[in-house]
């Protein structure tokens, strides 16, 4: 079993940057890939990026080069640098872990990131 804890969320004007960290306990992390999805309000979880164990990457065509996800296994961390950001990226920002087969199964709580015009 896996725990994820993001941080890092905040509020930032337009064409600023965050970064968000999601630190991981519990066995396996080297073996699952891992995401980042987003949630506005009223809206549908939407997928951001993903990262599979041996660091193979895929994006969203929304957020695709100004985004971009990173892990260590060592540390069990994975991260989402954000660049350029957009009023429209505002949401509640998840990182999940899954296995081939299953999908994702564990869920961090999520961090806030508003940005404003």
């Amino acid at each position: 079993q896996v725990q994820l804890l993001e941080s890092g969320g905040g509020s930032v004007q337009a064409g600023g940057s965050l970064r968000l960290s999601c630190a991981a306990s519990g066995y396996g992390y080297s073996s699952y890939y891992m995401g980042w999805f987003r949630q506005a309000p009223g809206k549908a979880r939407e997928w951001v990026a993903r990262i599979s164990s041996d660091g193979t990457t895929t994006y969203a065509d929304s957020v695709k080069g100004r985004f971009t996800i990173s892990r260590d296994n060592a540390k069990k961390t994975l991260d989402l640098q954000m660049n350029s950001l957009k009023p429209e990226d505002t949401g509640m920002y998840l990182c999940a872990a899954g296995r081939s087969g299953t999908g994702y199964i564990y869920w961090g709580q999520g961090t806030q990131v508003t940005v404003s015009s």
